[in-house]
């Protein structure tokens, strides 16, 4: 299918199919390859000309919404290792370019001489939704170790929306530059230096943008680090409401501070996510991967007086590229667990994440991405972590108090959702050899209500009582993931690749339940959530690559479906995207409605009768087409 639609009647007779194919999963894609020039032909300028990387559609997955399990899981591989991909020369900086290699060397530096001179230092990490996420998971991890040292706590996280943003979708507080000022000076308080870093894949969220410029306008005490996966000159260029400036215009002031190194740029581009514009993928885990290196080079300086140097940075980076190895060389046991995932959500039941230690913080991360991603309910894919929040340790403590989405812990899980499973459910228990005591004592309570239980069991040499109790595991379960770390590694970065593995693992599994489900059209978020300026004009331009249809009429559709009407009034074309973005914060498929209703020429209420009869968009689309 062509990447950029012309016209009209191509997009029509595209979705009609002139070679009609038939749609099986057992053998959609059996025969998927990767060639070289598929990895790399979103870099020429050519591809998707308009849309910043982090935006554009990845060729290798045009049509990953009609691949079975296995083929899925197989391109979501070759997705994931595009980040590792080396510079050609052209366009675009890469994750091992030299000048990303000598950045992160700099700024691990300014990391090593906070940790050396604590008096009135802080290491702030900021982002909004995946990246605040991503930023305290790793505050907390070092956090953790300095503890282990009798240290004061240095790294301090900030996620737009609070920590509720740690379990739920809150993607309007994404919108307020001022919000994301307030933030950080609340969070710096008292504090005389202070290194900055904030994280927005795609150089465009307000929350971020407003935490640097407060940082350039006070040089005395910040230094500004901006961490993402655009190109420079591809920030966000869209006004930012009661702001002079711009996401891009800041980016332009950080440029010409790079040279004397008063503020820093670390932007290597990674590809095109497998689902167009998610980056809680592969810019998740970019980012986790540069914040882990940044951070352990300047803990090594710091504690073991280990240089920060060229080669150990590029060492470390490739520590991660056989992450990716051995995680995916458990290809056919991740295909399992997506292929028991996604007969979960097509079944209307549900998938619960039961993890331990920061790999159970990943399991409440991947669950908390599925409400906005895929239109999901939050009872859909849930995360469970054995000591709920006191092992937590977030800013704001136990959040229990606003509602059964906040109870995370495994006792929760015993009360409220135990009771309630069936052999249509899927459980996953998450841990590592360390746990397999508690874990097949929690396994045994688990299979007196449902067969549908799976494991991923992260372990290096075991001793005799831990694969004896593993044995029981594999025996209570369906199937059992084994990835295998090497005890030559130090057993910090074992811990950090079990992270990164583990966000790969459940990310492939929830994004390939959810196709399975329908919930992708190509390998488009079809039913994304219209919930802040970003997401608005992702849809709209996702309209317009569908349908062919001019910009005008694909905010139009998009009003319509937003406002549930099938004709616009004055009030609702003048208002401006934010009350639009309110609007549609409890609606669902409002991207798939405009879309059938631009496709079809029919009426909102013909396409929301036609989704209830077909729920998978593109088999919607085909069947009023046909």
């Amino acid at each position: 299918m062509s990447d950029v639609i012309n016209n009209q009647q191509k997009a029509v007779d595209e979705h009609k199919g002139t070679k009609k194919r038939t749609f099986s999963r057992t053998t959609a894609g059996s025969d998927w390859t990767c060639s070289r020039s598929t990895m790399r032909e979103w870099e020429s300028p050519d591809y998707e000309p308009r849309l910043p990387v982090s935006e554009k559609s990845n060729p290798l997955t045009r049509d990953i919404d009609r691949a079975s399990a296995g083929c899925i899981v197989r391109m979501l591989q070759a997705c994931d290792a595009q980040m590792f991909q080396e510079e050609t020369g052209a366009t675009y900086q890469r994750l091992l370019s030299d000048r990303v290699v000598q950045t992160v060397m700099e700024v691990a530096r300014r990391v090593e001489v906070v940790l050396k001179e604590p008096q009135g230092g802080l290491v702030v990490l900021s982002g909004c939704g995946t990246s605040g996420r991503l930023a305290f998971l790793t505050a907390s991890g070092f956090n953790r170790e300095l503890r282990t040292r009798d240290h004061s706590s240095l790294f301090s996280y900030i996620v737009a929306g609070g920590d509720r943003a740690l379990l739920s979708s809150q993607e309007a507080p994404e919108d307020d530059a001022n919000l994301g000022i307030l933030s950080l000076k609340k969070a710096c308080e008292g504090k005389t230096r202070v290194l900055f870093i904030g994280i927005s894949c795609g150089l465009s969220a307000p929350f971020v943008a407003g935490q640097l410029d407060f940082c350039l306008q006070h040089p005395e005490v910040y230094t500004p680090v901006l961490l993402g996966f655009n190109p420079p000159h591809q920030a966000s260029d869209e006004p930012i409401p009661g702001c002079t400036f711009t996401f891009h215009s800041v980016v332009q002031r950080m440029q010409e501070l790079v040279r004397r190194e008063e503020a820093f740029l670390i932007t290597p581009a990674v590809g095109p996510e497998a689902v167009s514009g998610s980056s809680r993928m592969k810019g998740g885990s970019a980012t986790k991967i540069l914040l882990d290196v940044i951070l352990s080079a300047a803990h090594a300086a710091t504690f073991t007086n280990t240089p920060i140097t060229y080669k150990g940075v590029v060492q470390h980076m490739r520590a991660y590229e056989k992450t990716l190895e051995v995680t995916y060389a458990q290809s056919e046991g991740i295909a399992a667990l997506v292929e028991a995932a996604g007969q979960s959500l097509c079944r209307g039941r549900r998938v619960c994440y039961l993890g331990w230690g920061s790999l159970a913080v990943l399991g409440l991360i991947d669950a908390s991405e599925c409400e906005p991603t895929f239109g999901a309910d939050y009872e859909d894919v849930r995360g469970f972590t054995r000591g709920g929040y006191s092992e937590l340790n977030n800013n704001e403590g136990p959040l229990t108090s606003l509602g059964s989405q906040f109870c995370i812990a495994h006792q929760d899980f015993l009360r409220f959702v135990l009771p309630t499973l069936s052999d249509q459910d899927t459980v996953l228990l998450i841990y590592t050899q360390d746990d397999v005591s508690d874990v097949v004592t929690l396994a045994r309570t688990v299979r007196g209500k449902t067969s549908n239980l799976h494991a991923v069991h992260h372990h290096t040499d075991e001793h005799a009582a831990a694969a004896a109790q593993q044995e029981d595991i594999n025996k209570l379960c369906l199937s059992t993931v084994r990835v295998t770390w090497s005890t030559a590694t130090s057993e910090s970065l074992v811990h950090m690749q079990r992270e990164l593995s583990t966000k790969l693992l459940l990310n492939a599994v929830s994004t390939g339940a959810h196709i399975l489900k329908g919930k992708i059209y190509q390998n488009h978020m079809i039913d994304v959530q219209v919930t802040n300026s970003k997401l608005y004009r992702r849809a709209t331009r996702l309209l317009q690559k569908l349908s062919a249809h001019p910009e005008h009429r694909c905010e139009e559709a998009l009003l319509k479906a937003i406002h549930r009407v099938d004709e616009l009034t004055a009030d609702i074309s003048s208002s401006d995207v934010t009350t639009h973005a309110h609007a549609a914060r409890d609606r669902s498929t409002v991207v798939p409605l405009a879309l059938l209703c631009l496709l079809t020429g029919c009426s909102l209420t013909e396409a929301e009768s036609h989704l209830e009869q077909e729920p998978i968009i593109r088999e919607a689309v085909e069947a009023w087409l046909s």
